[in-house]
């Protein structure tokens, strides 16, 4: 008899690769002066940000299809607030990189993902320094290595860019754990986007006012607005958030990256065959060959060390919808002071570690409290 819970995570890795797939090309094609022709990534951004906002402030506060959980604004300046801004940060480097830079390699220079968060988590004391941890970081560096000396469109810029998105990326999902499971604070996915996308929206508009705005004055062109191309756009990008949160909060962020791996091949095969600017060398695909052997014994090494198999029993019962509801009200009223240690308070102790993700005929998927973070934002617009 199939596992339902592993059928489900399968789903939501595949869920998860497609639509990454589908909103990273979709991203190059609009921002491309060679195709759509719209070369101003901050601004389609803060569409994807303005459109996931007012989507969860509908739902939220008009449909009331969820509660909004207890945030005082001392937690929102303390916690939602710079995560934010490395959320905005990472999306608008990262889609700035476009500009310059092929899909393929930007794939290839995303193997530098695991080294920024495993160097900011030992920076940010989450994590200790391991030998074994280091010299794979070591390998996946060199293969990078190789992969941008063999790119023949290599492109200072934006290479700098895209690594600067990979840096704010990585610090954003160490300072996550840090700031959010501190003060045990629990996010649906919905709730997350509510509070997570406006204050996005408002740190990418000084960068807007001061870069992007007055060229858009001066161009001698009239721009190139579709409503339905950026709104087919903007959708794609929150329902990838919506997938990303299924599956970090269903197997974690290590999987998400596990999954890239694969997705990252797939998008350099069709980023060659729709963008003729994305051609391969024969040292392209070594050092990425290189790099990526380095992520998959990274990624054995922390399987390793990670607890036995946290996959749900098949006996195990799915909770009611009903019992989700009093669950979402018991994390919204959950009394920060009781708690200092970064776990959730007694209220909530008796909730397993790996609870599923519960998905019946209900509007919205909704994560079960656990004691473990589930609330980590990536939309990874760009990937």
């Amino acid at each position: 008899m199939i596992n339902r819970a592993v059928t489900l995570t399968y789903f939501y890795l595949l869920l998860y690769i497609v639509l990454s797939t589908v909103v990273i090309l979709y991203n190059k094609w609009v921002l491309s002066t060679k195709h759509y022709g719209f070369p101003y990534p901050i601004t389609l951004t803060m569409i994807h940000m303005a459109f996931s906002g007012s989507v969860a402030f509908i739902l939220v506060r008009v449909f009331k299809v969820v509660t909004p959980v207890g945030m005082t604004f001392k937690i929102y300046v303390s916690s939602v607030v710079p995560i934010s801004a490395l959320f905005a940060s990472s999306l608008w480097f990262g889609n700035t990189a476009y500009l310059f830079i092929s899909v393929a390699f930007i794939q290839m220079l995303k193997s530098l993902m695991p080294v920024a968060t495993f160097l900011m988590a030992i920076l940010c004391g989450t994590d200790k320094p391991r030998c074994d941890f280091f010299l794979n970081m070591v390998l996946v560096s060199i293969g990078v290595a190789i992969s941008s000396y063999g790119e023949i469109h290599f492109n200072l810029a934006g290479t700098a860019f895209q690594v600067a998105g990979i840096l704010a990326e990585a610090l954003r999902l160490v300072l996550t754990q840090i700031l959010l499971q501190k003060k045990g604070l629990t996010l649906n996915p919905l709730t997350s986007l509510y509070y997570i996308a406006p204050c996005s929206f408002l740190f990418l508009s000084i960068p807007w006012i001061l870069l992007e705005k007055p060229e858009m004055n001066q161009a001698t062109t009239k721009l190139n607005f579709d409503f339905w191309v950026f709104f087919t756009n903007a959708l794609c990008a929150l329902v990838l958030n919506f997938s990303v949160f299924l599956v970090i909060g269903r197997t974690g962020a290590l999987t998400v990256r596990v999954a890239g791996v694969l997705k990252d091949w797939i998008l350099i095969a069709l980023s060659t065959l729709i963008f003729p600017d994305s051609k391969l060398t024969v040292l392209n695909v070594t050092g990425y060959s290189i790099a990526l052997s380095g992520v998959v014994i990274y990624n054995y090494l922390k399987m390793k060390d990670s607890p036995p198999s946290d996959t749900p029993s098949e006996k195990q019962k799915l909770p009611t919808f009903k019992e989700r509801k009093l669950e979402r009200k018991a994390s919204d009223v959950f009394d920060h002071s009781k708690d200092e240690s970064g776990g959730m308070s007694s209220l909530l102790t008796t909730v397993d570690e790996e609870a599923p993700l519960t998905s019946s005929g209900d509007f919205l998927t909704f994560f079960k409290p656990t004691r473990r973070l589930v609330f980590v934002v990536k939309s990874r617009i760009h990937g």
